[in-house]
């Protein structure tokens, strides 16, 4: 007589085109070593240049493919999360990949450690060849989570009035994440189409659960854009954080102005104690321009609302994006 074991883990891969780095990522994934056992599932937006045919060589990985159009962050993540059975369920993207063989097992220590934790976030590093600047940013960022790694809505006072406290809580990447299904069950991700990740961990923290950071569940997980593309993703970032949390700190002119000095300021800083000026002179003379691309980029965004459609589209890469989805579709 057999009896059915149930997973103690369920890794759900949502991918678009994620190229031959995707390879890396899948072999990191299966080699995961856990205590109980853990099943892989890739749900596959329309890709057109090998992604598909890749995860098939894996026989120990499921394929779920749907149309491009079909895609939404939180919807297409829950539609994956419906089609598997474990009982925690890490995500990550197609192109963060997991540092060492315990990345799943650090993810569920963490959350195994309090039933009230609903979602852990694992540690970024920048790929290698990232810039200087991309690597220090992220050490930086997730420094900051290491004096608090398990937090709870403990300061409804607190919480009411401070928007740096509220962006504090709502911190959570699932490029690099665990959720605990039961919790999944009463609070799906919210089908928006960006920050799908600090959405739902609004709705958990409101709802009385606490999340948790664990600094060892490391991937490889950084982009070096070009100054367009950083310009694009910062409005889409500032835009959907207006419409999903009104975040209104910082959304004047004069503060993008003071930003772009601080963050420019900041990197001079470094570049000059690191000598990062003799070494890659190159990445030092594009950082300030980087960093108005960036700093424009969100203060545009933050007005999103006022601006006309049109403009919005040819400033938004996800609409853009979408837009060419659409007609590829059409013909």
């Amino acid at each position: 007589m057999s009896v059915f074991m149930p997973f103690k883990a369920s890794i759900v891969i949502p991918t678009k085109n994620a190229g031959l780095p995707l390879k890396a990522v899948l072999d990191a994934v299966v080699r995961q070593e856990i205590d109980g056992a853990f099943e892989v599932l890739v749900v596959d937006s329309g890709s057109s240049d090998g992604t598909v045919e890749l995860v098939r060589q894996y026989p120990q990985i499921r394929l779920i493919e749907i149309e491009s159009r079909e895609f939404g962050h939180g919807k297409t993540r829950n539609f994956a999360i419906s089609n598997t059975t474990g009982e925690f369920i890490a995500m990550i993207t197609h192109d963060a990949l997991p540092l060492h063989s315990r990345w799943l097992a650090e993810l569920l220590k963490t959350a195994e450690a309090d039933a009230r934790i609903a979602g852990v976030f694992g540690r970024h590093v920048a790929y290698p060849e990232a810039t200087i600047f991309t690597q220090q940013e992220l050490v930086t960022h997730f420094q900051g989570f290491l004096a608090r790694p398990v937090v709870e809505l403990d300061d409804p006072v607190r919480y009411a009035n401070e928007e740096g406290y509220r962006q504090y809580l709502y911190f959570f990447s699932d490029n690099n994440a665990l959720l605990r299904r039961t919790v999944w069950q009463e609070i799906p991700y919210p089908e928006v189409d960006f920050a799908e990740d600090q959405a739902w961990a609004r709705l958990i923290i409101e709802a009385g659960y606490r999340k948790a950071y664990a600094p060892d569940a490391v991937v490889a997980h950084s982009h070096d854009y070009g100054f367009v593309e950083r310009f694009q993703r910062s409005f889409d970032e500032s835009y959907a954080l207006r419409r999903l949390f009104d975040y209104q700190h910082g959304t004047g002119l004069r503060h993008a102005l003071r930003a772009f000095v601080g963050l420019t300021l900041r990197d001079v800083r470094f570049a000059y104690k690191t000598k990062l000026y003799k070494s890659h002179w190159r990445q030092v003379a594009a950082m300030p321009v980087s960093n108005f691309m960036r700093v424009m980029g969100y203060f545009l965004g933050s007005q999103g609302s006022r601006i006309p459609r049109p403009i919005q589209r040819w400033l938004s890469r996800d609409q853009r994006l979408l837009a060419i989805s659409s007609l590829k579709h059409a013909e």
